[in-house]
């Protein structure tokens, strides 16, 4: 793991900005636990991945993790949802899976996702629940059966006999939309408000303010999903303010918990956004004219929780407000899940 150091500029931003933001208790929605040797393509050192995790944080234990927060987070106690990385195929499930229910299990407070693709039939993942303490599916559109990742409808990469399983027992759905536009594509409105209500069991929680990185799309989807009992969403990555408001404004604050999406959040950089298009911004891929400023950049996380604070200058939050966004809502929908399998 990349060793984690802290620049002035980091401090300043921390001790000015977010330290009177973040509670005491928290509980990442939204945070990998991998290892790149379960990435099997054989070029991968040349793939998309190798500048990122691959050269920065290609092993990330429990222990790394706490790491990590122990320099980003001072002071904090943190617990985690976590589940494999989604690399692309072919990708090592099975070894993924019992890497990442082993860490977990360092901190009961804590929960993990099973990675699946639409090959796995119900009693594959019956058993890799039953086996592993797993509470909950994490599909990914890299394994749509479509062909088109970027263009594929939920039921291409989490077919609903895998939903089914998620509704019969009550678990956890980590989902992140596909399409140009998201969740503001009407067939992701449609497919979300049809399949929340046919499985009403299954809590879905959809990723990055459901892939929101600007305010347009949750803007579009929010009067159709407000109400929608089964479904929450995490704020990770998610680095525009606007889109943080359109969030707590159009679905509820009680619907909305915090993630990292580490080992992304501790990169320097920040997602950007302009008119439909949203991009990963670092000092190695812009070519601007920084001479009139401090040009470092800080952490992706921090550049996340200055929307997500920014975001709510206008809801004016409580602390038992704040104290719900990082810990509370997390803390009873895993508890809900936990006490509904051990049913």
């Amino acid at each position: 793991m990349s060793e984690m150091t802290l620049t002035d500029l980091d401090r300043r931003i921390w001790d000015d900005e977010l330290a009177d933001f973040v509670p005491a208790n928290v509980i990442d929605a939204h945070s990998h636990i991998y290892r790149w040797a379960f990435n099997l393509d054989p070029h991968k050192e040349s793939g998309p991945f190798q500048k990122s995790i691959g050269a920065h944080f290609p092993e990330v234990s429990w222990k790394a993790a706490d790491a990590v927060d122990a320099v980003l987070f001072p002071g904090r106690t943190i617990s985690r949802l976590s589940f494999p990385f989604p690399f692309p195929q072919p990708c090592d499930f099975a070894g993924s899976n019992t890497f990442v229910a082993g860490e977990v299990a360092n901190d009961p407070a804590s929960a993990g996702l099973m990675l699946v693709h639409p090959g796995m039939g119900a009693d594959e993942i019956e058993a890799t629940l039953e086996r592993t303490g797993l509470i909950g599916l994490k599909p990914y559109l890299f394994y749509s059966q479509s062909g088109k990742p970027m263009e594929s409808c939920i039921t291409d990469f989490l077919p609903e006999h895998q939903i089914a399983v998620a509704d019969r027992l009550g678990l956890l759905i980590m989902m992140h939309v596909s399409k140009r536009d998201a969740i503001g594509d009407p067939d992701n409105i449609r497919d979300m408000v049809r399949l929340s209500a046919k499985y009403p069991r299954a809590k879905w929680i959809l990723a990055h303010c459901a892939r929101s990185y600007s305010a347009w799309a949750i803007e579009k989807a929010a009067a159709h999903l407000r109400d929608l009992p089964n479904v929450w969403y995490d704020t990770s990555t998610v680095c525009e303010s606007d889109s943080l408001d359109a969030l707590y404004n159009g679905v509820g604050l009680d619907r909305i918990m915090y993630g990292s999406d580490d080992m992304i959040g501790p990169m320097r950089g920040k997602y950007i956004t302009f008119g439909r298009a949203w991009a990963y911004l670092s000092s190695e891929n812009h070519n601007l004219a920084l001479s009139h400023c401090d040009n470092r950049m800080t952490f992706i996380r921090y550049e996340q929780l200055r929307a997500m604070k920014r975001g709510a200058r206008y809801l004016g939050l409580t602390a038992a407000q704040r104290q719900a966004l990082f810990h509370d809502t997390a803390r009873n929908l895993i508890d809900s899940v936990r006490n509904r399998i051990a049913r």
